[in-house]
């Protein structure tokens, strides 16, 4: 089954009443836009908003969250990045676990909830995926890009750049949308998508009061296998996790219908 309720998602899997194929939204019939019209993806203006409504939801906290950490299995003494950090839940629950970690965001307003939840001795940079990053060659054991790849229409840089940051044998640990999820959201709507090409789809996100169009990109699965391994990445394992075992008992309206669903596609990729 497909996750499409209520409950709002990075990324996609909900909401999926706003979706559409436009990349903005489009203008007014009288050709007059606002006077200050909303960024795409503007986590700035959504920080606080999403942090607390993302805190102890079902799909981030008892889903997206413990699939990740999972999949990181023992991470002491590991040096992990954390890539699209947000606020900060997984560094701080790596860093717990006795990882030495590094997070990175574009969004100067998510960085800010990020330090008020892990202090400032939190190494927390500002930098964008996609871009060269701030790191020299083989500084990681690990990366962890959660929910983060699918806003890139062209993964080829962004990975190259997590790849020249990994150790050799390093790991990639990645969540993104799961293509058939999103390809099925926009099939109920009534949008022709085609599973196979890799398409932009926008929703709008309503948190605290704002709303601002959010932008991704959906692709198919071989072209995911296809841009990791272009990349240098050894795919390991590729995972479509339930949620914990203790979601039942705290979400029992939701899971009693759909007790299994696809949203989020899950890798653990190696450095070659």
């Amino acid at each position: 089954m497909i996750f499409s309720g209520s409950i709002r998602l990075p990324g996609g899997c909900g909401q999926a009443g706003y979706a559409s194929m436009d990349r903005m939204p489009p203008v007014p019939e009288n050709g007059v836009l606002p006077a200050d019209p909303p960024r795409v993806n503007d986590y700035d203006i959504l920080a606080e908003a999403y942090t607390a409504e993302n805190e102890a939801s079902l799909i981030n906290a008892y889903y997206a969250r413990p699939a990740i950490l999972a999949l990181a299995g023992d991470a002491a003494g590991r040096r992990i990045l954390d890539a699209g950090c947000g606020s900060g839940p997984l560094f701080a629950a790596l860093r717990d676990r006795g990882a030495i970690v590094t997070g990175f965001d574009s969004s100067t307003g998510m960085l800010e909830q990020a330090r008020q939840r892990l202090g400032d001795g939190a190494d927390l940079q500002v930098a964008a995926l996609g871009s060269p990053l701030p790191f020299p060659d083989g500084a990681f054991d690990d990366v962890i890009a959660a929910l983060v790849l699918h806003y890139l229409e062209d993964w080829g840089p962004a990975l190259a750049e997590l790849r020249r940051v990994l150790k050799p044998g390093g790991r990639l640990i990645a969540s993104v949308d799961h293509p058939f999820a999103i390809h099925g959201i926009q099939r109920q709507a009534g949008r022709k998508t085609d599973y196979f090409a890799t398409y932009n789809w926008t929703e709008d996100w309503i948190m605290g009061g704002q709303t601002v169009p959010m932008s991704f990109w959906n692709r198919p699965l071989h072209a995911m296998t296809d841009a990791f391994t272009a990349a240098g990445f050894r795919i390991s394992v590729i995972s479509e996790p339930h949620p914990v075992p203790e979601a039942r008992e705290l979400f029992p309206g939701e899971l009693a219908a759909m007790p299994s669903f696809l949203c989020f596609l899950f890798f653990v990729l190696h450095a070659g």
